[in-house]
């Protein structure tokens, strides 16, 4: 089985933005990947043009490198499911520009954080009730819906450290509840391992799953902490030859994108890490040939 692997922005150009799209572009295709996430609000800016997106689209189109994805980091501190009335229309309006560009640069799909009951690395956000976050997130992704399907890209919603959607079962009910093929999973392997093992989640999620985040984590003390997340793909606790069996049985073959945010070595972690970058790459591709 061939897939469409990629990889995502950050390790590529940092959390800022510095490095153009097609400089990433270009990184991706020395590496040998079909692919590279773009990031949405630092790298491609909100206000970025039709004109600057159809240019990015054309020379990733030339180097033969695919766009098929794109991340954001925006809905740490702008949440879907706010208590706040303003920041989620704020997050909507966000999301349904998020859409707009990705069907001005041809990805097929958007990742979305569908909302948080914390955010514990940041004190300062709030703390929402379980029942208010399911039900703001999903008012405020009903109100994204129709311009995802008019436009035709997906809403795949990342299952991340939000203490909100914890298992498969419950991620599939709130998918589902939408009753549209245009909301479904951005599926992250290494973020399930916390609490669980992701070929289960795979195998429940089944054909929701409109695309991967591919990386590694150990556990620790009985769970784990953000530490867990190594600087290398290989080294770990996720099986991944159970995750390709069941990526297998669902006829899954991408996107697959290794995100490469390596929380071990905080306090001093740097990105952009092009060392990394080509390390990450090749253990990729030797994972999902």
């Amino acid at each position: 089985m061939g897939y469409y692997t990629a990889i995502n922005y950050w390790v590529l150009g940092g959390f800022e933005g510095k490095k153009s799209a097609a400089e990433a572009i270009r990184d991706a295709s020395s590496m040998g990947l079909g692919g590279v996430e773009l990031t949405f609000g630092d790298c491609l800016k909100t206000d970025i043009t039709d004109k600057e997106c159809a240019a990015i689209a054309s020379e990733a189109r030339h180097i033969g490198v695919g766009l098929r994805t794109l991340a954001s980091g925006h809905y740490w501190g702008c949440s879907l499911s706010s208590p706040d009335r303003a920041e989620r229309d704020k997050a909507v309006a966000f999301t349904l520009r998020y859409l707009e560009v990705a069907k001005a640069l041809g990805a097929e799909t958007v990742l979305v954080v569908p909302g948080a009951v914390d955010v514990a690395w940041d004190p300062s956000r709030p703390i929402v009730p379980y029942r208010a976050a399911w039900e703001h997130a999903t008012d405020s992704l009903r109100r994204c819906l129709s311009a995802a399907e008019k436009l035709g890209v997906n809403i795949a919603l990342e299952n991340v450290w939000n203490k909100f959607l914890l298992g498969p079962f419950e991620f599939r009910q709130f998918i589902d509840q939408f009753g549209s093929a245009r909301i479904g999973s951005y599926f992250d392997i290494g973020n399930a391992v916390i609490t669980g093992y992701p070929e289960h989640w795979i195998e429940i999620l089944g054909d929701r799953i409109k695309a991967i985040h591919v990386k590694n984590f150990k556990r620790q003390d009985c769970g784990g902490v953000l530490g867990g997340f190594g600087d290398d793909l290989l080294i770990g606790d996720v099986n991944y030859d159970a995750v390709k069996a069941q990526l297998a049985a669902i006829g899954f073959t991408g996107p697959a994108t290794t995100e490469m945010i390596p929380f071990c070595r905080l306090p001093n972690m740097i990105l952009p890490d092009m060392d990394l970058a080509r390390k990450t790459a090749a253990a990729l591709k030797q994972l999902f040939p």
